[in-house]
C-alpha cells in the first residue's frame, strides 16, 4: 500500500505542477497566429485536459489511499462511508476535498463551452486555469507537514503554499517551453522561431524569480521539519532531502547553463547560430524537466516520511565539530585554530583574485584550493570531538524532579561508586581505576551532549573501565540517570545564585514538577510558562510563619506584577493547609500532593529550613534566598527583584525540558 500510495502522490504532484505550468507557459508566450505556435498551443491544452483528469483520478486514489490507511484496511478506499468520514471530519480530508473542487471548475474553464474573442479572453482564461490549479496545487500544504509544525503552523503552510507555487510556476512550465522550442527548431517551425525566442527569454525571467522563491521557502521548509545537521543526515527525511538538494543542484546547474549560454544565442544567424542554439536549448530543458520530475518524485516521498524534527536522528560519523570547548584547550590548539582559520582567510583572497584575473583563473583557483583545504583542516580538526550514533538523539524522559528522584536512585546503586555521592569523581572505587572518573559537577561535563551521556551509559566507555548499563536499566532509567547528572552540575553552579536577579542571565533550568492543593486537579510548573513567573517557597513551620504571613500580606501586589507563589511544605504533609490555620490567611497555593519530590530535589539548591526560588516565566531560575534563623525579609526586596524581570528587554527562550 505504501509503494501506490507514493505512486499515486508523485502521479498527482507531477501533473498538478505540469498544469499550472502549461498555462503559465501560454501566457508568457502570449497569442499567436502562427501556424506552429497555434498547433503547439492547441497542443498544450489538449495535454492540459488530460493533466486534468490525471490531477483528479490520482488525487481521488490519495484520498482512497489515506481511508484505507486511518481505518486500519485496505477495502475502506472502496467503501462511501469511510471516504465520507475521513472528507469530513479530518483536516486533510476537508483540504483534498477543496482542492478537488478547484481542479473540476479549472476543468470547466479548460473544457467546456468557454467563448474566446479577443486577446484579452484569451489571457482571461488561461489566467482563471492558472489561478485555480494553483490554489489547488497549493493548498497541499495545508494537507502535509507544515499543516502539524510548531509553534507556527499557519506560517509554515505559507511558506509551503510559496514553495509548491514557485515549482509549478517554472518546473511545471519545462515541459511546455521544451515542446515549442523543439517545434520551433524544425525546418517546418520557422514561422513559430521569433515566437519560440521571445517565450524562451520570457520564462528565463521569470524563472529567475521562481527559483529564488523555491530556494528561499525550501531552506525555510528545512528549518521548520529538519532543524538542524544532526536531522539532515541522521534521519530518512533528512537523506532523502539531501538527495532532493542534490538533484535540484543538477537542475540549477542545467538551468544556468540554459540561461547563460543557449538563450543568449538564440538572436544568431538562423541557420549556423540560432536553429542549433535552439535544438540545443529543447534538448536542455528536456533534461532540465526530467531531473525536476525526479525532485517531485523525492517531494512525494518527503511527503511519506516523518520529518526529521520528529525522529531520533542516527549520527553517521565518528566525529562532530564544537565549539563549546574552546574556552578549556590549550594553547596548543588554540594556536592551530588561530593559524589555521587565517590559512583559509586566505585562501579565500586567493579565491577571489582568480574570480577578478581571468588570465590566471585556474592557478589561482588552484592554489585557492589548496589553501582553503589546509587551513580548513588544520581549525577543523582542532574543533572536532568524538561523537556516536546517539550523540544527537533527544531525551524521552523530561527534566523534572520525578526524572531526578529516580535517575538518584539508580545513581545510587551503580554510580556512586566511582563517581562519589556529589559527583566529584571521588568514590570509594575511584583510586582502583585506571583513569579518574570525570567530575560530574566541572563545566566540561555540559559541553557533552544528551546524547554522548547516553551512549556512554548505555555502552560504558571502556578505557576508563567504565561498564555499560544497557543491560541492567531501561532506556527511561538510563535517561533518568542523565537528567539526575545534568541536576548535580545545576547544583554546583547555583552555588553563587544569590537573592538579587542578574539581569540577562537566564541560564540554571527549573526542574518541572507537578503539585495539587487538596481535591483541586494537579497543575505543573510548565503551565505558567509565558504568562508567569513563579515563586516557590520551601518552608518549615513554626520558623517560616512570620515569613509566610509577609507573602500573604503582600500577595496581591504580586499577582498584579505576574508573580504566583508555591508554598511547599518540606515535610510533605497531607494535611499542610490545616497546620497552617487560619493566621495568617493564605490565599496562594500550598502544595498538599507531590510535594515529596520537590523537596527533595530543589531544597538541594539551598539546605535550609525555609528557601525561596525565583522562577520567571521561560522556566529559568533567576534568584535563590534561603534563611536559617529568623525568616523575616522585606518584600519590597522581592518586589525589586521581580520588577527587575519584568524590564527585562530581550526574553531568554523557553527553558527546554530536556537536557541536550
Amino acid at each position: 500500500m505504501s509503494a501506490l500510495g507514493l505512486a499515486l502522490r508523485w502521479a498527482h504532484l507531477a501533473s498538478s505542477i505540469a498544469l499550472v505550468g502549461g498555462a503559465v507557459m501560454l501566457l508568457l508566450a502570449g497569442p499567436s497566429d502562427r501556424p506552429t505556435a497555434c498547433a503547439w498551443q492547441r497542443g498544450i491544452a489538449r495535454v492540459a485536459r488530460w493533466l486534468l483528469v490525471i490531477a483528479l483520478l490520482t488525487g481521488l486514489g490519495v484520498l482512497a489511499h489515506q481511508t484505507a490507511l486511518l481505518e486500519g484496511r485496505a477495502s475502506a478506499a472502496f467503501e462511501p462511508r469511510a471516504l465520507a468520514r475521513v472528507v469530513t471530519q479530518t483536516q486533510a480530508g476537508l483540504v483534498w476535498l477543496v482542492r478537488l473542487g478547484m481542479l473540476v471548475v479549472a476543468g470547466f474553464f479548460a473544457m467546456g463551452p468557454v467563448r474566446v474573442v479577443t486577446r484579452l479572453d484569451w489571457r482571461a482564461l488561461h489566467g482563471e486555469i492558472v489561478g485555480l490549479a494553483l490554489i489547488a496545487l497549493g493548498l497541499v500544504s495545508a494537507a502535509g507537514h507544515a499543516a502539524a509544525a510548531e509553534p507556527s503552523p499557519l506560517r509554515a503552510i505559507g511558506v509551503d503554499f510559496a514553495h509548491l507555487a514557485a515549482a509549478g510556476l517554472w518546473a511545471g512550465a519545462l515541459p511546455a517551453l521544451a515542446l515549442l522550442l523543439r517545434r520551433a527548431a524544425r525546418e517546418d517551425g520557422a514561422d513559430a522561431r521569433p515566437y519560440a525566442v521571445l517565450a524562451a527569454r520570457r520564462f528565463s525571467a521569470w524563472a529567475l524569480v521562481s527559483v529564488l522563491v523555491l530556494a528561499a521557502s525550501g531552506i525555510a521548509n528545512a528549518a521548520t521539519q529538519v532543524g538542524d545537521v544532526a536531522g539532515l543526515v541522521g534521519t530518512t527525511y533528512g537523506r532523502l532531502l539531501l538527495v532532493k538538494l542534490l538533484v535540484f543542484a543538477l537542475a540549477l546547474g542545467v538551468a544556468g547553463l540554459n540561461r547563460r549560454r543557449f538563450v543568449p544565442a538564440l538572436g544568431g544567424d538562423a541557420v549556423t547560430v540560432g536553429r542549433p542554439a535552439m535544438k540545443r536549448l529543447a534538448a536542455a530543458v528536456t533534461a532540465e524537466a526530467l531531473l525536476m520530475l525526479v525532485v517531485i518524485g523525492l517531494v512525494a516521498a518527503l511527503g511519506v516520511t516523518p520529518p526529521a524534527r520528529h525522529e531520533q536522528p542516527t549520527w553517521p560519523l565518528s566525529f562532530r565539530l564544537t565549539t563549546a570547548g574552546l574556552q578549556t584547550v590549550t594553547p596548543d590548539v588554540r594556536w592551530q585554530i588561530l593559524v589555521g582559520s587565517q590559512i583559509a582567510v586566505a585562501g579565500g583572497v586567493v579565491l577571489l583574485c582568480a574570480l577578478m584575473l581571468r588570465s590566471l583563473r585556474w592557478p589561482l583557483g588552484a592554489g585557492a584550493v589548496v589553501l582553503l583545504a589546509t587551513g580548513g583542516s588544520m581549525a577543523l580538526m582542532a574543533l572536532s570531538v568524538d561523537a556516536y550514533p546517539t550523540t544527537y538523539q533527544r531525551p524521552t524522559v523530561p527534566y523534572s524532579v520525578t526524572s531526578i528522584a529516580a535517575g538518584a536512585a539508580s545513581y545510587g546503586e551503580r554510580c556512586v561508586v566511582c563517581h562519589g555521592r556529589d559527583g566529584g569523581g571521588d568514590g570509594p572505587a575511584a583510586p582502583r581505576l585506571p583513569r579518574p572518573p570525570a567530575d560530574l559537577r566541572a563545566p566540561h561535563t555540559g559541553q557533552h551532549t544528551a546524547g554522548d551521556l547516553f551512549w556512554w551509559v548505555s555502552h560504558g566507555i571502556p578505557r576508563g573501565a567504565m561498564p555499560g548499563f544497557a543491560d541492567a536499566l531501561g532506556e527511561e532509567q538510563r535517561w533518568d540517570v542523565i537528567n539526575y547528572v545534568r541536576f548535580l552540575g545545576a547544583l554546583e553552579s547555583a552555588r553563587w545564585m544569590g537573592p538579587k536577579v542578574d539581569p540577562g542571565r537566564a541560564w540554571l533550568v527549573a526542574p518541572d514538577f507537578s503539585y495539587a492543593v487538596g481535591p483541586a486537579p494537579a497543575r505543573s510548573l510548565r503551565d505558567y510558562r509565558g504568562q508567569r513567573h513563579v515563586l516557590l517557597v520551601l518552608y518549615t513551620l513554626p520558623a517560616s510563619r512570620a515569613r509566610l504571613a509577609q507573602l500573604a500580606a503582600g500577595y496581591q501586589t504580586l499577582a498584579t506584577l505576574g508573580v504566583e507563589i508555591i508554598a511547599v511544605p518540606t515535610d510533605s504533609s497531607p494535611d499542610a493547609i490545616k497546620q497552617l490555620g487560619d493566621e495568617p490567611r493564605v490565599l496562594f497555593p500550598i502544595a498538599t500532593e507531590g510535594s515529596a519530590d520537590i523537596v527533595a530535589a530543589y531544597r538541594r539548591f539551598a539546605d535550609a529550613p525555609h528557601v525561596e526560588l525565583l522562577i520567571d516565566r521561560q522556566g529559568y531560575i533567576r534568584a535563590r534566598w534561603a534563611a536559617r534563623g529568623p525568616t523575616e525579609r522585606e518584600v519590597n526586596l522581592l518586589l525589586a527583584e521581580v520588577q527587575e524581570l519584568n524590564e527585562e528587554k530581550v526574553a531568554a527562550p523557553p527553558a527546554d525540558e530536556h537536557v541536550h
